[in-house]
């Protein structure tokens, strides 16, 4: 587990054994089971969660009861209710495990301290950040100017393997259309 978050940062910033071990010492681990919630909504949230190995939906519930996916994360992916988890406030999203799922765990305090005690993972901080704006700004984008259709075929390219992760309905909710929808499309 360890090794694999070594890479990960190594992917944006060298660092050394010694920093490593200063990098792990802010961080925890932990392993959910298919359907566990790490975040329910009205909660605290009170860690940023780096996925090892799993897949998990962030949802937001509508007034009617309706699941909304904003999106799935899996290997190598940083997730949380990142709203609620930079500013102290209550959850308005739920982290769900769509399979068994093992995370390391961070906690504001510790993201901060070790991005000040550490420059280089404040920069690896920032350029995860950054990534996750852009791809909000293009999953929002997608909604907004390309038809269902052409947000299957992307999602398809980019993220094959969800296909047979998932069952339609859960792709149906992340691409904003009904399952028979999706079934049509997929056929």
């Amino acid at each position: 587990m360890e090794d694999q978050l070594r890479k990960h940062i190594e992917k944006v910033v060298s660092i050394s054994d010694k920093e490593f071990a200063h990098v792990l010492s802010h961080f925890s681990k932990a392993s959910y089971k298919k359907n566990d919630f790490l975040i329910q909504r009205g909660e605290e949230v009170n860690h940023c969660y780096y996925v090892v190995s799993g897949l998990m939906k962030l949802v937001y519930d509508d007034v009617d009861g309706k699941e909304h996916i904003a999106s799935f994360a899996m290997k190598n992916w940083w997730e949380s209710d990142f709203t609620a988890y930079f500013t102290r406030s209550k959850a308005k999203l739920a982290l769900q495990c769509i399979e068994d799922t093992q995370v390391f765990c961070i906690t504001l305090g510790n993201y901060y301290k070790l991005a000040a005690e550490l420059p280089k993972m404040g920069h690896f901080f920032l350029e995860k950040s950054n990534a996750g704006h852009i791809a909000s700004q293009r999953r929002i984008l997608s909604f907004l100017t390309s038809s269902a259709k052409e947000r299957y075929g992307q999602l398809l390219k980019e993220h094959p393997t969800l296909f047979q992760r998932l069952p339609k309905t859960l792709l149906a909710s992340y691409l904003g259309v009904s399952r028979e929808t999706l079934s049509r499309m997929s056929s």
